[in-house]
């Protein structure tokens, strides 16, 4: 499958790359394609060290999208509107598309979460996009430098919400290829609020108890 990353030079994109360029083609968008091509580079020479074939490339976040079955936004929420502004809305057209997007703030040393009027990130990004775009939010609770530690096992539970069942099925099953983690059916993306609230709360955690990358598990 092919999967374009947009801002795929970052922690979450970088990571997502790292762990399956290996069984899918990735597509590394950014606003500087330069970075991109850099940090593909690098995917597959990470890779190629540990005796892993990665299919990895880099060019800008229009053509990830445009070249892309599956589009991941790998953005703070603030960067979100500009960027999707910029890139074609057709390309988004009938495509799944996943958000790990939380929208939060630092405030007095703690974090809180600052959803838009729309109520969550999911929505607003919704709104961003053509209507049969197929959004669905996926990863949101997982710690972002965690991604790119190879060595360590992703053995963490990943809320999906999305109010396209089918397109939420086959994210659940791209979510069970990574690693260890488990998906689970969270309901429909007016659900997508509480799932992304729980980032900051995790992070306050962390830095509360002198705990690091602190992730989410259920069982």
């Amino acid at each position: 499958m092919k999967i374009g990353i947009i801002g795929g030079t970052g922690d979450i994109g970088e990571g997502i790359a790292l762990r399956v360029s290996d069984r899918h083609e990735i597509i590394l968008g950014s606003r500087d394609p330069a970075k991109a091509v850099e940090t593909a580079e690098k995917i597959i020479d990470i890779l190629k060290e540990r005796g892993i074939t990665g299919n990895c490339r880099g060019t800008t976040n229009e053509d990830a999208v445009k070249e892309a079955e599956l589009v991941v936004i790998s953005l703070p929420f603030q960067h979100v509107a500009s960027t999707l502004a910029g890139i074609n809305p057709e390309y988004f057209e009938n495509k799944i598309v996943i958000s790990p997007v939380n929208p939060m703030e630092r405030k007095d040393g703690c974090f809180m979460y600052c959803p838009p009027d729309e109520g969550s990130a999911a929505l607003a990004i919704k709104k961003m996009l053509p209507e049969s775009a197929r959004l669905v939010t996926a990863f949101n609770n997982i710690a972002a430098r965690k991604w790119a530690k190879l060595d360590v096992i992703l053995d963490y539970t990943v809320a999906v919400t999305s109010d396209d069942a089918e397109a939420k099925k086959k994210v659940m099953e791209f979510v069970s290829e990574i690693s260890k983690l488990q998906p689970v059916d969270a309901g429909k993306l007016d659900v997508a609020c509480i799932v992304e609230s729980l980032t900051p709360l995790t992070i306050n955690i962390a830095q509360n108890s002198k705990l690091k990358d602190l992730s989410i598990y259920m069982k």
